[in-house]
């Protein structure tokens, strides 16, 4: 009996042992496969596959070079797609220089025929693998690396987009292809963590209809309300800013605009207090247009940040205006000044250019304005224009697909 009673003893250690083993294997995997929570988590989403794939290979270097400077609990991120044959997008984390624990598009679920970084799926796919694999207890960061401009719909004219142009050619001189637009960015970056910042390394983002479109999924949105350098950010520099725990969009803005040396503008919002700015807007608007908001204004000399035009360069259509430039041309000095503490408490900080760099002729394009201090807020504006001129009309249904437009001109 007693015999009997010792083998049984030893087949039960026996299975404990054995469940135990499969428990701590189980643990491992799980271990590998989702990381114990860092201190912050940024994701550089390069949309590359487009005319901007020639810049990738040296901001991913400059990236690289520049995490050295991180701590260890630093979770740095890319997510890197280029014009290149047979070569598929791929997301990896950057520790010390050197790419770590890469993953390709089908570790994601994402099919190689489904691979455009602008389709919403992929998006989608790629935050909630990186943001749930690398976990942070101090918040997380997402940098835009790619074409856009501004709110505009993706199916406008050419050259009229959002976010992140992939034409899906293996092409590094085509940007025709899919966008992503800013309600589709804001639908999916509601289902991730929320954000510490957003840093908008591509064109005209810095307008408020997208601002106010993002402002309960991120703290802070940095980038330019104008067209940028296709050089884009000095990496080398930003990146360690990312990782700060105070004041990391402002650092970041502040490193961006030293490259550039006063030849780019910038700034940096606060998102928390757009609800209260799209109040005021929607006041002073209403005593602009004294509640008839079908009178179209004269825009002649306002600064603006965008230009659309045909291939020939003519005939040209202006928009995203400098939004304090308008109000204060049409407001009075109490209303402006009422209008602005709203807006001060929005734009936390800026960065003057006289001018900027642009792919279009400067003097045919952007010479019917003057560039000033007072009159440079940092961020745009769309104000409807005759819709009986050009692309206007287009322009001023497209803009209803912002919740701005219905918070603010309605």
């Amino acid at each position: 009996m007693k015999q009997l009673t010792s083998r049984i003893h030893l087949v039960w250690t026996a299975a404990m042992a054995l469940a135990c083993l499969t428990l701590l294997s189980a643990c491992s995997k799980d271990d590998d496969e989702k990381k114990t929570p860092q201190t912050r988590t940024v994701l550089v989403y390069m949309s590359a596959e487009n005319s901007l794939s020639n810049y990738a290979d040296a901001d991913l270097k400059e990236i690289k070079d520049a995490s050295i400077m991180l701590s260890e609990d630093d979770q740095l991120l890319v997510w890197f797609d280029r014009a290149k044959q047979n070569e598929l997008p791929w997301l990896a984390r950057i520790v010390n220089g050197q790419l770590k624990d890469s993953v390709s598009i089908a570790d994601m679920q994402i099919s190689d025929k489904d691979d455009y970084s602008s389709d919403p799926h992929v998006f989608e796919k790629v935050l909630t693998y990186a943001y749930g694999h690398y976990p942070a207890v101090e918040g997380y960061g997402l940098v835009l690396w790619s074409h856009a401009s501004g709110w505009l719909k993706a199916d406008s004219i050419a050259y009229s987009r959002a976010y992140g142009v992939d034409n899906g050619t293996n092409s590094p001189y085509s940007n025709n292809g899919p966008f992503l637009n800013t309600p589709t960015i804001r639908r999916i970056l509601e289902g991730q963590p929320h954000l510490d910042f957003i840093f908008a390394d591509c064109c005209n983002f810095m307008c408020l209809e997208s601002i106010y479109e993002l402002r309960n999924v991120t703290d802070y949105i940095v980038g330019s309300p104008a067209e940028i350098p296709d050089p884009g950010a000095p990496y080398a520099t930003v990146v360690p800013e990312m990782f700060k725990r105070q004041d990391a969009a402002r650092g970041i803005m502040q490193k961006y605009a030293e490259c550039y040396e006063g030849s780019l503008p910038l700034s940096v919002t606060k998102t928390s207090e757009m609800g209260a700015l799209a109040e005021a807007t929607s006041d002073v608007l209403k005593v602009i247009y004294s509640g008839l908001k079908t009178e179209y204004k004269d825009m002649t000399g306002l600064i603006h940040y965008y230009n659309e035009s045909s291939r020939s360069f003519s005939p040209d259509y202006n928009i995203f205006y400098d939004a304090g430039d308008f109000v204060k041309r049409y407001a009075t000095d109490a209303e402006y000044k009422q209008w602005k503490a709203a807006f001060d408490r929005v734009v936390i900080d800026k960065a003057f250019a006289k001018s900027w760099t642009v792919n279009k002729t400067w003097y045919t394009h952007y010479s019917d304005f003057e560039m000033t201090e007072e009159k440079f807020h940092g961020v745009s504006l769309f104000v409807p224009q005759d819709p009986n001129y050009g692309y206007y009309n287009r322009y001023n249904k497209d803009i209803k697909m912002m919740a701005w437009w219905w918070k603010v001109w309605e």
